[in-house]
């Protein structure tokens, strides 16, 4: 005799089967963990590196964009190479994670870059202004947007050190 499945069986075992395997696991995607991660430690990292350049500390640099290392360049890349490592250099994903981090990492050092010395001088502009000058009392621009190739780089080397890493350990 053969079994009829109801809409709301099929439903009960899916039920049943997803909470048996995962019941409150940790994420285990790691191109995702590896992005995150090198995120966090570039940041965190920024700390350092402007206390090194400037000999004061400033807590403020965790939540900046702009300085050493880049932040997005580790970001994309650590998604790049874990990508490789997990699914293949030959995959797709691959292939999109790369192009996304080859676009993110020449803007970083190309027009934010630009546009972070463009907002220093008309900064720079506005503080020469008379203080009658409408434009005067305007709320200085960001300018630290973008990255030095130096830092582009050493924001690169990061998020793959962390991307290996983290497929070592795992």
């Amino acid at each position: 005799m053969s079994e009829v499945l109801t809409m709301a069986d099929v439903t009960a075992n899916l039920q049943a089967a997803t909470t048996a395997s995962t019941p409150y696991a940790l994420p285990t995607n790691l191109p995702l963990l590896s992005a995150f991660l090198s995120f966090a430690l570039a940041q965190f990292l920024k700390i350092f590196t402007s206390w090194y350049k400037e000999k004061r500390w400033d807590s403020k640099r965790l939540l900046d964009s702009g300085g050493m290392p880049s932040s997005h360049s580790a970001t994309v890349s650590a998604l790049a190479v874990a990508i490789g490592l997990q699914e293949g250099a030959g995959s797709t994903a691959f292939a999109v994670a790369v192009v996304l981090a080859c676009i993110v990492m020449y803007d970083a050092s190309g027009v934010r870059l630009h546009a972070g010395r463009q907002a220093e001088l008309l900064n720079q502009i506005v503080c020469e202004l008379p203080p009658e000058h409408p434009c005067s009392n305007v709320r200085p621009l960001r300018d630290s947007l973008g990255h030095t190739p130096l830092q582009v780089v050493a924001g690169g080397i990061l998020g793959c050190i962390i991307a290996f890493l983290m497929r070592r350990s795992s």
